[in-house]
C-alpha cells in the first residue's frame, strides 16, 4: 500500500471506526478479492464489537499490497458516504505529499 493510503486511513481511523462495520459484504469482499486471507477473516470476527473489528482491520490493511485501498474501498458498497471521504482524503494527500512519497 502505498503511503498516501497508509495516511489516507490512519487520519481517519476513528471515523472508520464509528462508521464501517466489517461484519458483512466487507470482510467477504476483501476475502473473495486475496486481500485478507481466511485466517484474517477469523481473526477480525473473533473480535468482541464491532470497534473492535473495524480496528483490526485497519490495522492489517496496510501490510496486505499495493491493491488493498482500491479493493477496501471497492469492498464499501454499503457505505457510499465513507468510500467519497476516503477518495477525498486520498486527492487531498496526493496534492500535499511530495512526489518521492508518492513513489
Amino acid at each position: 500500500m502505498e503511503a498516501r493510503d497508509k495516511q489516507v486511513l490512519r487520519s481517519l481511523r476513528l471515523e472508520l471506526g464509528a462508521e464501517v462495520l466489517v461484519e458483512g459484504l466487507v470482510l467477504q469482499y476483501l476475502y473473495q478479492e486475496g486481500v485478507l486471507t481466511e485466517n484474517h477473516v477469523q481473526e477480525i470476527n473473533a473480535q468482541t464489537t464491532g470497534l473492535r473489528k473495524t480496528m483490526l482491520l485497519l490495522d492489517i490493511l496496510p501490510s496486505r499490497g499495493p491493491k488493498a485501498f482500491d479493493t477496501f474501498l471497492d469492498s464499501l458498497q454499503e457505505f457510499p458516504w465513507v468510500r467519497e471521504k476516503l477518495k477525498k482524503a486520498r486527492e487531498e494527500a496526493m496534492t500535499s505529499l511530495p512526489a518521492a512519497s508518492r513513489r
